[in-house]
């Protein structure tokens, strides 16, 4: 059974590291966000003289948030990642949906739109060493390079690919093309200098297609949310996020032109429960991830961290209530 997708009139919602003072109106896509410099960055009031950013034009900053991006000094990312430039995006991509939950910026580091990229996380809720010693203990469990650990803020771990550290109260993420390790430790320690006094993100970014799946995704996260992240990806597809301090749920879909193909190990799963929803839905019951493939090119995730059982009609109940915003 397909069921019917719903065509929503909500307006471009950009969630930037610094965040507004609240959510962007839907139905005013004109509208600034509250925490906006309409001059290059170095004349931000009240904050720590930040260093240059020749890759931003004052034109292209006006539309930026503060966030850690706009204030870091491209030309370091640049030399540090041997890039042939260091472009900061002013379309945010989504958070990163993990435990924690990062709000990301990102620097372009060449000019094709499908080249590589830095992404710069802060976590949308405060951190503590527990939360560093945890995310530490969960890559140690499935690493793909032996992480190391590095002496920044309250100490914190990388590889030549990503670093992650704790800082005043939150956690950084930042993630990359290759490099080493040192290189970004060196990019970890502009974030600490420009991080002062960048205002806290609004813990409450809403959309009112996701609010309509809040009572069942509290269900399934055990817990009311403590932070929301709803918004959309870069090519327009909506994402939704109830996030707690130790778990997190979250919806969004991706442009894949072999989804046919795609869906098949996911079919084959013993653990795979199918549900009526799209061209083919399923339920994992042993990681509680919902996947629905619409038409020949777009999957639909719904995923619950940390994986887990969860009870797959409750999955399903949450699947009923957000699956028509996404599909036909």
């Amino acid at each position: 059974m397909r069921i019917r997708r719903v065509v929503t009139a909500s307006a471009l919602t950009v969630v930037l590291l610094a965040g507004c003072g609240g959510p962007a109106e839907e139905t005013s896509p004109s509208v600034p966000p509250l925490v906006s410099m309409s001059t290059a960055p170095n004349t931000a009031p009240n904050s720590e003289t930040p260093s240059p950013t020749p890759s931003v034009t004052p034109s292209e900053t006006s539309k930026v948030a503060d966030t850690l991006c706009v204030r870091m000094n491209a030309a370091l990312v640049q030399t540090m990642l041997a890039a042939p430039v260091a472009n900061i995006q002013p379309k945010a991509p989504p958070p990163e949906f993990d435990i924690p939950t990062y709000d990301v910026c990102q620097f372009a580091l060449s000019t094709s739109p499908n080249g590589p990229v830095l992404r710069v996380g802060m976590s949308v809720l405060p951190a503590t060493p527990a939360t560093l010693a945890a995310t530490q203990k969960a890559y140690a469990a499935h690493p793909r390079e032996p992480a190391k650990p590095v002496k920044i803020g309250r100490g914190g771990y990388g590889t030549s690919t990503f670093l992650v550290f704790l800082s005043a109260g939150r956690m950084y993420k930042l993630s990359g093309p290759q490099a080493t390790l040192a290189k970004y430790v060196a990019l970890g320690q502009e974030v600490v200098r420009q991080a002062a006094g960048l205002p806290d993100a609004d813990r409450l970014i809403t959309r009112p297609d996701c609010d309509r799946a809040t009572a069942t995704a509290e269900k399934v996260l055990g817990a009311p949310a403590m932070a929301r992240r709803d918004g959309q990806t870069l090519v327009g597809d909506l994402v939704c996020g109830w996030v707690t301090s130790t778990s997190v749920l979250s919806t969004s879909a991706r442009r894949e032109p072999d989804a046919k193909a795609l869906m098949a190990p996911i079919r084959k799963l013993p653990t795979s429960q199918s549900i009526p929803l799209g061209d083919e839905g399923y339920v994992d019951t042993a990681t509680g991830r919902v996947t629905i493939r619409v038409g020949d090119d777009k999957i639909v995730d719904l995923v619950p961290l940390p994986a887990r059982k969860i009870n797959p009609d409750l999955m399903t109940q949450f699947a009923l209530a957000i699956a028509s915003r996404y599909t036909r």
